[in-house]
């Protein structure tokens, strides 16, 4: 049950420009989906993003991707993920099989697109303070659903913390100068 670096890939679904002011929280969201996107990134894990029609919903979050050194940008039609053929090809591709989940909107996109996980077999892991909707109960239901079919509810601090798995290594110690210690200060949200 424990997330492992080489078995884990984070997917952050449609944390997208048009979409993010009427995302209750969203701002919220997209912090903390770059701050573990951040993580990934030290610790080599790969981090995918999808956007839903951005020709229409514009594209990811500038924040976030000022964030993220290393990524794979996907464009989606449907609204779950693994509907997309390339998409569910190259994923099969990569043999991840624990993919940490975050985005918007959470009953919608990163909920269809979990489901369509978890029917393939993937381990899912449901990254609880970086889903959000635009109203906040929905963001709740939709984390409910996906645990009832097998998707776990996790949080950035448990992620970080699986993934380093020990604290007497120089990644730990880089990782907790920038990243864990000075989050240890700010408060959370979660949905």
């Amino acid at each position: 049950m424990l997330l492992q670096r080489d078995k884990s890939l984070l997917l952050m679904v449609d944390f997208q420009a048009g979409l993010l002011p009427v995302i209750d929280g969203g701002q919220e969201a997209v912090n903390e989906a770059a701050w573990i996107g951040e993580m990934a990134c030290l610790l080599e894990i790969p981090v995918w993003l999808t956007e839903q029609s951005p020709e229409k919903l514009g594209g990811s979050s500038a924040s976030l991707l000022a964030c993220l050194n290393d990524y794979q940008l996907w464009q989606k039609q449907h609204f779950g993920a693994m509907a997309e053929t390339e998409f569910r090809e190259a994923l099969n591709a990569t043999g991840k099989t624990q993919i940490v989940l975050c985005g918007t909107e959470a009953h919608i996109c990163v909920l269809q697109t979990g489901l369509g996980l978890l029917e393939a077999g993937y381990d899912l892991y449901w990254l609880s303070e970086a889903s959000a909707s635009r109203r906040p109960q929905e963001a709740a239901f939709a984390r409910e659903r996906a645990c009832a079919v097998g998707a776990v509810a996790v949080t950035a601090d448990m992620v970080a913390y699986e993934w380093l798995h020990r604290c007497d290594t120089a990644l730990f110690k880089e990782a907790h100068q920038r990243f864990l210690k000075p989050r240890a200060l700010r408060p959370v949200r979660f949905y």
